[in-house]
């Protein structure tokens, strides 16, 4: 291939994605799910105008890189210290209950594994997407309602930011474990290790750009560090430590989220991350979902996918805010309002593609996930809230 012929990809890629976005937009549906069916329509399962390459698979990889710094910037670590227990209760049950129902559910359609065989860590993996929980929709909806900052608002927004923490550190215990050269002990201890490590040098590093941010604020040189630091964490995860370079590139976002300048880092990535890289990867995901070897076994699958996901998240997080002593009623809306996926569903699910524990075919049931999830959850929120109102904050 033409080392030119690359910029024709970009172009159609880029316009493919915004033009199928902005319809999905207009569907009331995530735009990331519009740009996921570009990379579908132009890609080798239909009109066959974009192939898969190393050069796209490198720029996706920056993509997902950029956007889980982003998720980390935007996480309020004071938030998460005020909401405290109760908070992390409902994160760690919306995580480990959608993980034993996803792997429950893919040994009752493909038979039940010995642990630590391939198959069993398959399993595992189709639980550990299901750990994800995206609110950008329920935010939306609670702010259209006037209820984002009330007191089931906050605890839905913190559990969340808390649950995609937990999730990643699920992702990179599973995807190490899945490495037959290691061993679990070393699995574990290299987790432990990086977090650790992550903790120290963090803390340094954030006294370092907050003086840095103190002299110059609001400049470019700032946003330039925050990428080097984001980059250099993501490499070192992966290559001293196994762990998945995205966790790396999340902690890096976490380490800054407090400083003055947070947001103003993170608008500069965005622009990177809208126009260009975020689009590509999407796109890409797009581009490498099979739907050709679609069958009756698989759409079944999704269904029930789809199914054990919902359901799971408002278990999980709605009987946990119970045992907080939420009343049932608000309890229910902290399940609803938990229960939508998004980007990081997709990215857990690529991470396990690229290392072969999820087949491209099942991106299917992920996408469906999004669609539904997102459909649902501001139905059932407006009717929960219009039959047990609360007192209006916003």
């Amino acid at each position: 291939m033409e080392a030119y012929s690359v910029f024709k990809d970009l172009a159609i890629i880029i316009i493919a994605a915004k033009l199928f976005g902005l319809v999905a937009r207009k569907c009331k549906a995530p735009q990331v799910v519009g740009e996921i069916i570009a990379g579908l329509v132009i890609g080798p399962c239909l009109l066959g105008w974009v192939q898969t390459s190393d050069f796209l698979l490198q720029m996706a990889e920056i993509g997902v890189i950029l956007l889980m710094f982003s998720a980390g910037l935007e996480t309020n670590l004071k938030d998460l210290v005020k909401t405290g227990p109760k908070a992390l209760a409902i994160a760690c049950a919306g995580v480990f209950v959608p993980l034993a129902g996803g792997t429950l559910l893919y040994m009752l359609f493909y038979g039940f594994s010995a642990i630590g065989t391939e198959e069993f860590f398959r399993a595992l993996f189709i639980g550990t997407i299901m750990t994800a929980t995206s609110v950008s929709i329920t935010v939306e909806s609670l702010r259209e309602m006037g209820y984002l900052k009330g007191k089931i608002g906050t605890t839905i927004l913190n559990a969340a930011i808390i649950d995609d923490i937990i999730g990643m550190i699920v992702l990179t215990v599973v995807i190490g474990f899945y490495d037959s050269a290691a061993k679990p002990i070393t699995v574990v201890c290299n987790t432990v290790l990086f977090m650790c490590i992550a903790i120290v040098g963090g803390f340094f590093a954030y006294r370092i750009f907050q003086k840095v941010d103190q002299k110059y604020p609001h400049s470019r040189r700032i946003t330039i560090a925050g990428l080097a630091l984001c980059l250099v964490m993501a490499y070192c995860a992966e290559r001293f430590f196994g762990i998945a370079d995205i966790t790396g590139a999340y902690v890096a976002g976490i380490i800054l989220c407090n400083m003055h300048d947070s947001e103003y880092i993170a608008r500069r990535m965005d622009i990177n991350s809208y126009v260009l890289f975020g689009p590509i990867f999407f796109a890409s995901i797009g581009l490498k979902t099979n739907i050709r070897n679609l069958n009756w076994d698989i759409l079944l699958f999704s269904l029930g996918f789809v199914a054990v996901a919902l359901l799971t998240k408002i278990i999980g997080c709605g009987l946990m805010a119970k045992v907080c002593n939420t009343p049932m009623k608000h309890s229910l809306k902290v399940g609803v309002g938990m229960m939508t996926r998004g980007e990081v569903a997709l990215i857990v699910a690529q991470k396990g593609m690229n290392v072969g524990l999820l087949d491209p075919v099942y991106f299917t049931s992920v996408i469906l996930l999004i669609i539904t999830s997102s459909i649902l959850t501001p139905i059932l929120l407006k009717l929960l809230y219009a039959k047990w109102p609360e007192a209006a904050t916003e």
